[in-house]
């Protein structure tokens, strides 16, 4: 229900071009997102004894933690594995850009060998990303495996044949809007807004 009012509202922003920067999702809805995703998880991962959670650097790794929050909430007592990477040097346009890289963090203090693993980012765009991920992921071990987990999936945009397993909300979008999501533990506030150029 949710999902469908907002492919109306894409819609009718993308008919009506005097409407700046319109908000997709926030408040409530953002947090019956984040709760539905969880659902569907456990429908498939049940307990998370073989499963493990890792975010994507550098906005996916708060929509880990969210879902890993969330997750130990419906699932007192059971151990939810939650852990960062970092792609920096895995991308393949990181040798093109002029000024200079600054890694984030990898953070991954459990075993992958093995497990399924639900990779999370907050957008998902070109794929790229995601390819960079599986590479980085790889040098961990080879997990028995992968799903891919994003907030907001902005389709008719791939590079590469990439797509994703769960998704909070899907996007119909052109090349020159971006998709932006606030959180409320680096940005003040749960949001998503689609941002578009002024003309």
């Amino acid at each position: 229900m949710i999902t469908q009012k907002l492919k109306t509202f894409f819609t009718f922003a993308q008919i009506h071009p005097t409407m700046q920067n319109p908000t997709l999702l926030d408040g409530q809805k953002f947090q019956i997102t984040i709760q539905r995703l969880c659902r569907q998880l456990i429908e498939n991962h049940d307990d998370f004894s073989n499963s493990v959670l890792i975010g994507i650097q550098p906005r996916g790794i708060y929509l880990a933690k969210r879902v890993a929050e969330e997750l130990r909430k419906i699932l007192p007592g059971k151990i939810i594995q939650q852990g960062d990477m970092d792609i920096t040097f895995y991308r393949d346009d990181f040798r093109r850009r002029e000024s200079q890289l600054v890694p984030n963090q990898t953070k991954i203090d459990f075993i992958i060998e093995g497990k399924k693993v639900i990779m999370m980012d907050d957008v998902l765009w070109t794929g790229r990303t995601i390819r960079a991920a599986m590479d980085a992921m790889l040098d961990f071990g080879r997990p028995e495996k992968v799903e891919l987990l994003v907030l907001v999936d902005r389709r008719y945009s791939r590079h590469l044949p990439v797509a994703a397993d769960y998704v909070g909300i899907e996007v119909d979008s052109i090349a020159s809007q971006k998709v932006v999501v606030s959180w409320i533990e680096t940005d003040g506030e749960d949001r998503i807004t689609l941002l578009s150029d002024a003309k």
